[in-house]
């Protein structure tokens, strides 16, 4: 009988390209496959970690010079709404919550494509097809969920007589479900109802839904301090970030630097050892390679 023993996860470097959050700086990538039967346990232990998912890829920022992208999470049992917060809350009321398989639809699509023709025009998603929208949201080896908002629209069939309501897809967020909370992989909404603040509206539902869920955490991605586009996290009570290796209370945001520093990351190999892995994995050190654009 032939046994099959499980391969420890191979890492890489992506190769430099600009950052997308602080003008004049390069980033760079640490990553590694998600696949096979222990996807999940990976997904949520690397999580745990500082990683992120994007379709079939766990990765954390390690640029050469820099140290500023912090990953991010609410701890729900310590989180309180703000009065800001609350007042979102309530002008969200009337939108309804329902999480589906990881399965894109067209008016998922156009949603996303209005999205980021209004707020993300030059970024790196900016000329993704259909196809591609496809593979963001159906290609996970892990326990995913597409929770859709949606409102009611005007109750008339099109002749002038009143019907039952349409509802009208309004927010999405790709979530996946990890063994210690959600963490929310991207959302995108409605951006002609940018001031009824859609995405602080996901979060907050997020907290409940993991509190429903007795789940402790809730993970937002990236915090870079400096950086305008990641502002709005630290708005949110009882948020730590991993730094240093650690978990910790974010404190004060302003205490953060976003400055570089050619000491402030450890070099590839040593991060890489560093690297927990779950107990069904072998240990495998080795140095990341590096790959081209």
């Amino acid at each position: 009988m032939r046994h099959t023993l499980p391969v420890a996860p191979q890492f890489y470097v992506t190769a430099p390209q600009p950052c997308p959050y602080l003008e004049g700086r390069m980033e760079r990538k640490l990553f590694t496959a998600l696949t096979g039967g222990e996807a999940g346990a990976l997904n949520d232990s690397l999580s745990k970690q500082g990683f992120r998912r994007s379709q079939n890829v766990l990765y954390r920022p390690s640029c050469a010079d820099c140290a500023a992208c912090l990953s991010a999470r609410i701890r729900v049992a310590d989180f309180a709404p703000s009065k800001t917060q609350r007042k979102v809350a309530r002008r969200n009321a009337d939108l309804e919550r329902e999480a589906t398989s990881p399965w894109a639809t067209e008016d998922q699509f156009d949603l996303f494509r209005r999205y980021l023709d209004t707020r993300h025009a030059d970024g790196g998603m900016a000329d993704m097809d259909i196809f591609e929208f496809a593979a963001m949201i159906e290609e996970t080896p892990v326990r995913s969920r597409v929770v859709e908002y949606t409102r009611p629209g005007a109750p008339d069939d099109g002749r002038g007589r009143t019907t039952r309501a349409r509802r009208h897809l309004t927010a999405v967020c790709l979530t996946d479900v990890l063994d210690d909370g959600l963490s929310m992989v991207y959302s995108f909404y409605e951006p002609e109802r940018a001031a009824d603040s859609l995405g602080t509206y996901i979060i907050l539902d997020h907290i409940e839904m993991a509190r429903a869920a007795g789940l402790p955490y809730v993970y937002l991605g990236y915090w870079v301090p400096g950086s305008p586009k990641m502002h709005y996290k630290s708005r949110f009570s009882g948020l730590e970030v991993y730094f240093k290796g650690q978990w910790q209370s974010i404190g004060n945001p302003e205490s953060y630097s976003a400055a570089t520093h050619p000491l402030s990351v450890h070099p590839i190999a040593e991060q890489v050892a560093r690297i927990n892995l779950p107990d069904s994995m072998p240990r495998s050190v080795q140095p990341a390679r590096i790959l081209p654009k």
